[in-house]
């Protein structure tokens, strides 16, 4: 089984270029939506982030997202925290994840925080899904209905994408002047030659 990580920042179109691995019957693990699930649901996740950051981080058996975000974004240590207690579970389901698609010629994950979680080593090829910064901006204002400012915020929390793509095996450019169909596609040829 060959195992692709695909990354990018805020806006660059990682979940477009998932949704078209769909196309190929690649399975895509979203990180992002499961560690939301798993900050729900985990009881692990849930008794230590309640003993870090105080037992009303919960209301009605869900996580408050705004809460945790207002907590965690604000320091960089209590960020650290946060993240040394959900990545490991995530990569963990990542894993048990894995193995029921075991049929599966080859599998992906999509992950905003694939470096600076350290999920690097897990994968046979990792994607970098780039944009320009300006475009970005304008896709993530019209999908998240929030401020320039919140926007950019976000993006400090991750590492620039000059750097993804220093460490990333393919890039795809999701820049409007490149075709997204085409890049798949060689990049899901190319995959298989290198394996």
């Amino acid at each position: 089984m060959i195992k692709i990580g695909i990354t990018g920042g805020i806006g660059s179109g990682k979940s477009v270029v998932s949704e078209l691995l769909k196309l190929y019957d690649i399975p895509i693990y979203n990180a992002d939506m499961e560690a939301k699930r798993l900050n729900d649901e985990s009881p692990l996740i849930r008794e230590k982030l309640t003993q870090y950051f105080g037992e009303n981080l919960y209301a009605s058996g869900k996580l408050d997202k705004q809460k945790f975000a207002q907590i965690i974004f604000n320091d960089p240590e209590k960020l650290r925290i946060a993240n040394s207690v959900i990545h490991p579970e995530l990569q963990k389901d990542f894993l048990r994840w894995v193995e029921i698609h075991s049929e599966s010629e080859i599998v992906a994950m999509e992950a905003a925080l694939l470096f600076e979680a350290n999920f690097q080593s897990m994968f046979d090829s990792i994607v970098t899904v780039y944009a320009p910064m300006s475009l970005r901006i304008t896709r993530a204002l019209q999908r998240d209905k929030t401020t320039p400012e919140k926007i950019e915020e976000r993006m400090r929390h991750q590492f620039p994408d000059e750097e993804k793509v220093k460490l990333s095996d393919f890039v795809i450019f999701n820049d409007e002047k490149h075709s997204l169909i085409r890049q798949v596609s060689d990049l899901i040829s190319q995959i298989k030659e290198n394996r």
